[in-house]
């Protein structure tokens, strides 16, 4: 059975890739290929279209992902490229393809995506697992398909009845338990051996220290946060006491860090963390030893040690916890760049610090969110568990 893709002829794919250099930023250069086989040529001119209008790399890096799982699917499930508008009968077909129920695969193996069409996904490496996918990527690719939809200047059918009504008993039947971003969270005593990892002057162990501690003290900052921090962004400050009831103690080096455009605040919204004392050396160090004066504070390191211009992807600062974290002698399995984030929140509430001091830093919108990771620690900490022990 042939599960590769029909191909456009060369000069189409020629053109589809070339357009898609200007979304280098956005789309991985090594895939431009690939990708030009996927994406048609209404879908290169609406991720263009996207970026002149100002979207966010971020944004427009979850719909160009998107897109091209949904053109891959839909070629792969019925042999066409995507329509647009989608009729509901395919919008149902594909919450049906994605949501199902294992037990019932079990005895019936027509139920859930069809194995022809998981394979040629898995060929294409846009598929990774075997089982339902969880509801909350099934409903943002949804949204992505509506947001797309409407650029395209059409009304699609996505708060149909019978979508809605799809959806919500596909969930009810995928029955998949919601997992966590990061299995284990990089507390303190995790980061302190894995910062021993990068403890050299290197320029790449100087960068990588400087990155995990920023992203760790400034509040768990996400990975797109950390990869697109610029230093038109950091505000030296005064030194601060390193006891904040001794305005008499040692001080040690503050730095601001302005937000700017994140998941949960508007460029506009001037929200801002501190870094006090070692991260702030940290990255100080970097700066100074990289030479780098303006525009992105982490970058790529060549493989002859030089600095490069374009910044790490998110996928990158995933990449070297990962590896930091396998230096360290630890399982990088049960990690990634989203475990920095709910490990400081787990820090926080083991030393006792309030909810919403915390929250200032880690800048959550949503107190039932940021509670759940108090929650462990509380739960971990406290004597109920520990009545007959």
């Amino acid at each position: 059975m042939d599960l590769r893709l029909p191909k456009p002829v060369p000069d189409q794919k020629l053109r589809r890739a070339e357009a898609l250099d200007a979304l280098d930023s956005v789309l991985p250069f090594d895939r431009r290929e690939f990708l030009a086989e996927i994406l048609s040529d209404d879908d290169v001119e609406t991720l263009r279209h996207l970026a002149r209008e100002g979207i966010g790399d971020n944004s427009l890096r979850a719909l160009a992902s998107d897109l091209v799982y949904l053109e891959a699917w839909c070629q792969a499930s019925t042999g066409q490229p995507l329509p647009w508008p989608a009729p509901e009968a395919l919008l149902i077909k594909f919450v049906a393809h994605h949501l199902w129920d294992s037990a019932k695969r079990e005895t019936d193996p027509a139920h859930g995506m069809p194995a022809d069409v998981a394979a040629t996904l898995k060929l294409q490496g846009l598929l990774r697992s075997d089982g339902p996918h969880a509801p909350n990527t099934v409903r943002r690719r949804l949204a992505s398909w509506s947001t797309l939809t409407q650029w395209r200047g059409f009304a699609g059918k996505f708060n149909a009845p019978g979508l809605r009504s799809a959806l919500k008993l596909a969930v009810r039947a995928s029955a998949r338990p919601r997992g966590r971003k990061s299995q284990k969270a990089v507390t303190a005593d995790i980061l302190g051996a894995v910062l021993k990892t990068c403890a050299g002057e290197r320029l790449a162990d100087m960068r990588d220290r400087a990155l995990l501690l920023v992203a760790f003290a400034s509040g768990g900052r996400r990975r797109s946060e950390v990869s697109s921090l610029r230093v038109e962004q950091i505000v030296a400050q005064d030194p601060v006491p390193a006891d904040p009831k001794d305005p008499e103690s040692p001080t040690l080096p503050c730095l601001k860090i302005r937000l700017g455009r994140t998941k949960t605040t508007e460029a506009d919204a001037d929200a801002f963390v501190l870094l006090v004392g070692r991260p702030v050396l940290a990255l100080q160090g970097w700066l100074e030893r990289s030479a780098i004066t303006e525009g992105s504070v982490f970058r790529g390191i060549d493989r002859w040690g030089h600095v490069e211009r374009k910044a790490l992807t998110p996928q990158a600062v995933n990449l070297i916890l990962k590896r930091r974290i396998a230096q360290a002698g630890l399982d990088p399995k049960l990690f990634s760049a989203h475990g920095l984030r709910s490990g400081f929140l787990t820090e926080t509430a083991r030393r006792g610090i309030p909810l919403s001091e915390a929250m200032q830093q880690s800048q959550h919108r949503s107190v039932q969110q940021a509670s759940r990771y108090y929650n462990d620690a509380e739960r971990q900490l406290g004597r109920a568990a520990r009545l007959f022990v």
